[in-house]
């Protein structure tokens, strides 16, 4: 950063930012990925995450507090204003904000988005929304989409998929996932890890069910974590650390093996930080996304054959089968909501349909560039069963030469022909993975 713009990060005001930050979200044009941060000061950059994150995992209860504050909704080209009503409210009643400060600072940002005429709108919505916290809350509350600050046909869709456990997932949905790293076994072993991570007064427990996975108690900037920069440490969940071990068993040396649909790269690593006499090509249709998985590679001293094409064809194809692949198909990303919360506003339930048929079309353009003997281990995100066993039964029904192995594991349940990981508090995303081989006659 120039000395420029660092002098006009430092002027930019945090709730400013995080409101433009968020308009793209709510006209559905734009998600949080990649939130840019640089636009404020240093000291204000997790507040601005806290901020823009916090808001879209509250969005539908922040939006129907809203709705009961304004006497008429906002014109669309004031959701910047919209945006930053429910940065306060979230403030007022999800964070430890002062009331003043959550109030104050709030509607003097619209002066900042030269809106000076929507600080006495917002002063009045935010002042109304402390005085009256329990009758508006009582009263939004009474709706499930408020209550649950899920979009209904998601709630629908839990309920039918998940009638024991929809209420759990939900909750797990509205808080934020711990900080999980992934161990470089090939630098340093776990308990060396964990050591290194006390000595510099970070608190971190040992996963459950990931062998190579730390969880911390806090969720810290990668660049305090002693052994990041020199590779020792990844970030990655603990269902995500799940599917290498799945796919590296008994390989051979030398093996071929295909990651499609590989960035951001995290997967591709732990193949070969586990395995890295391993052949990988690792294959995504996302140019800028590969440049990702390039740096993480990189960063982490492994090799692979990066790959710029689209899995639902075979033209990238040279003709020589893989010994075993990864699909982390595209999905709905509904087990990861709490990592992703701009979701609850962007998908749509025709999605699940659209994505569904998309994993057909990958399933089928892979399965023969699998070798007869070989594995293909596929993955989502997702707790829909309509993107997971649905798939993968209706896949072995039209494949015959298709089966697949009982996933023998402590983590998860039986999901027919796979195994489902639902998200929970304080624990592991929500994950879904079935193992198929193809017949060594084929």
């Amino acid at each position: 950063m120039t000395s420029a713009s660092r002098s006009r990060a430092t002027t930019v005001n945090v709730r400013a930012a995080a409101a433009r930050a968020l308009v793209p979200v709510l006209s559905c044009q734009g998600s949080l990925a990649g939130l840019d941060t640089s636009a404020v000061g240093e000291r204000d950059r997790g507040l601005m995450r806290a901020l823009c994150f916090g808001v879209c995992r509250q969005l539908p209860r922040l939006e129907a507090l809203a709705s009961e504050l304004l006497r008429s909704p906002l014109r669309h080209r004031d959701l910047d204003i919209q945006a930053l009503l429910l940065i306060g409210l979230y403030q007022l009643y999800e964070m430890r904000v002062p009331t003043h400060a959550a109030v104050g600072e709030t509607a003097g940002a619209a002066r900042s988005l030269n809106k000076a005429w929507a600080t006495r709108v917002l002063n009045g919505c935010l002042r109304r929304a402390d005085r009256e916290r329990d009758t508006l809350l009582a009263r939004v509350e009474k709706r499930p989409e408020a209550y649950w600050s899920h979009p209904q046909w998601l709630l629908d869709r839990l309920r039918r998929a998940w009638p024991q456990e929809w209420e759990t997932i939900a909750a797990a949905n509205n808080v934020p996932g711990p900080m999980t790293l992934r161990v470089n076994t090939r630098r340093i072993d776990r308990a060396t890890c964990l050591e290194r991570l006390e000595a510099n007064g970070i608190e971190a427990t040992p996963c459950h069910y990931a062998s190579e996975g730390i969880t911390l108690a806090q969720a810290c900037d990668v660049e305090q974590l002693p052994g990041f920069a020199e590779g020792e440490l990844s970030v990655q969940d603990e269902a995500a650390q799940l599917a290498a071990p799945l796919l590296t068993t008994d390989l051979s040396k030398g093996a071929r093996v295909l990651d499609a649909c590989c960035a951001p790269g995290g997967k591709t690593a732990h193949l070969l930080e586990q395995r890295s006499d391993l052949a990988l090509t690792a294959l995504d249709s996302e140019a800028e996304r590969l440049s990702r998985v390039e740096s993480t590679l990189g960063r982490l001293g492994l090799t692979a054959t990066i790959c710029h094409a689209d899995a639902t064809s075979r033209q990238w194809w040279d003709g020589t089968p893989f010994e075993a692949i990864l699909l982390d198909a595209p999905c709905s990303g509904t087990g990861v909501i709490r990592r992703h919360p701009d979701i609850k506003r962007l998908r749509r339930d025709s999605d699940i349909a659209t994505l569904a048929e998309l994993q057909d079309r990958l399933l089928d353009a892979l399965w023969p560039t699998l070798a007869p003997g070989g594995r293909l281990v596929y993955a989502t995100c997702s707790v829909m069963p309509e993107e997971n066993q649905q798939r993968i039964e209706a896949f072995l029904a039209r494949t015959p030469d298709a089966r697949t192995i009982t996933i023998e594991a402590d983590w998860g349940r039986p999901a027919g022909p796979g195994r489902q990981l639902l998200p929970q508090i304080n624990g592991h995303d929500g994950f879904f993975y079935a193992v198929l081989v193809r017949s060594a006659g084929a």
